[in-house]
């Protein structure tokens, strides 16, 4: 019957680009001075402009202008570049370790390196960071040493998981930086809930969270959302929409393709920035560490990004969208454009980046060659099978020391 409702097929979404096809991105249309800064105490309906549009510090020229503009000092800003190419170095090195049968699994951050080491650098030491796996570079702001971070990854007797995780999934107590957890999405409301903690202790703490496109389609996200806007809880809210959860495009988790405007309904003010301008996410993320530390709540962030190389080792990109892809990102590259922007104001040289790119590369291998000191990937030594029941009860309960003591006979026969 013509206009019968059963004549009408049902809408599954594509991703714009397969491989085999032509990749092709339109021109950003937002330009760095479009958005004045916000109020301090803005309300959500008072950001409606900055959620639609794009904060940019950082133009297509790579020189910084706009209200958003930190004018960080050179200093800040090297040391910024410093932190994302000892990322993606100490990425590379990770990946080609991994090939070589020397880690078992690993997870690159490139194209994003800027997100977590901009919006970490712009916080205080005191606060909580709430990572997923693709914000490693937090640890190198709050200092942690890559010989640990590789016994992580290895699993040898010096992990301090304590061989509890997937390598890449780190936890960094003395950085408050949070363990990373398989089931994506859980650190969302675990955020909301530390960071009423604080508030509920009158602490000077702010607790910052990162998740992705796909995975805000999850409940996990509207809880913490919910919870964030009803108790004005001083953390930030970050969704990194870098336009693919594994293999699945970002069109699978919002019809609209803006995912900054779903704040607003919650109450919470919203904002989209450039996540590959290390400047303006340094600016959105210090006007949002000052709200929530005036009390006024938290702030809700769109990092637009491109995941540029593979899901994780496991993954084959070119499987499901074209090779080169990357490269017409409109965006960017966040290393790139930072150290084009140093070169524009006579701070940078190309010796200088090459020069640093040897320095971090040597420390790197340097790292490598140490951890495995304390055990590598074929022949241990590794954690001891004992850590399954520690840390966890102060005194074990009746039934685990019995499955306890029912191992160590398993393990000496």
């Amino acid at each position: 019957m013509a206009g019968d409702s059963s004549d009408i097929p049902l809408h599954i979404p594509d991703a714009p680009h397969r491989p085999g096809d032509e990749s092709e991105f339109a021109d950003w249309p937002w330009k760095p001075e479009d958005l004045e800064m916000l109020e301090i105490d803005c309300s959500a309906e008072e950001s409606s402009e900055h959620a639609i549009g794009l904060v940019r510090v950082l133009g297509d020229d790579n020189k910084a202008s706009g209200k958003w503009n930190p004018e960080l000092p050179t200093e800040d800003l090297k040391k910024g570049l410093e932190h994302m190419l000892r990322l993606r170095i100490f990425d590379d090195r990770m990946m080609k370790m991994q090939r070589t049968g020397k880690l078992s699994f690993y997870m690159r951050s490139f194209g994003e390196e800027a997100v977590a080491i901009a919006q970490t650098m712009a916080l205080e030491t005191q606060d909580w960071l709430f990572p997923t796996y693709r914000q490693p570079g937090a640890q190198f702001v709050r200092g942690r040493d890559m010989v640990s971070m590789i016994c992580h990854c290895i699993g040898n007797e010096e992990d301090n998981v304590k061989g509890r995780q997937m390598p890449v999934h780190y936890t960094y107590k003395e950085g408050r930086f949070i363990s990373v957890s398989s089931p994506v999405g859980t650190q969302f409301s675990q955020a909301v809930g530390v960071a009423l903690a604080s508030r509920y202790k009158e602490l000077d703490e702010v607790t910052i969270t990162w998740i992705g496109d796909g995975a805000s389609a999850e409940g996990d996200y509207h809880y913490a959302l919910n919870f964030a806007a009803i108790f004005k809880a001083p953390v930030i809210l970050n969704i990194v929409n870098n336009q693919w959860a594994i293999s699945t495009h970002s069109n699978f988790a919002s019809g609209l393709q803006n995912f900054a405007i779903r704040g607003i309904p919650y109450g919470i003010p919203s904002i989209r920035v450039d996540g590959n301008d290390f400047l303006a996410l340094f600016s959105v993320t210090r006007w949002a560490r000052q709200r929530a530390a005036r009390g006024l709540g938290p702030t809700h962030i769109e990092v637009l990004t491109y995941r540029a190389g593979a899901h994780s080792s496991s993954d084959d990109p070119s499987r499901y969208r074209p090779r080169d892809e990357n490269e017409y990102w409109p965006g960017g590259d966040p290393i790139d454009r930072l150290k084009d922007h140093l070169i524009s104001i006579g701070e940078w040289t190309e010796k200088d980046h090459d020069k640093l790119s040897e320095k971090l590369d040597n420390e790197v291998m340097a790292a490598y060659k140490e951890a495995v000191k304390f055990g590598d990937l074929a022949n241990g030594p590794y954690p001891s099978s004992d850590a399954i029941f520690t840390e966890v009860y102060e005194t074990p309960p009746w039934h685990l020391m019995e499955q306890w003591d029912e191992m160590k006979k398993w393990r000496e026969d």
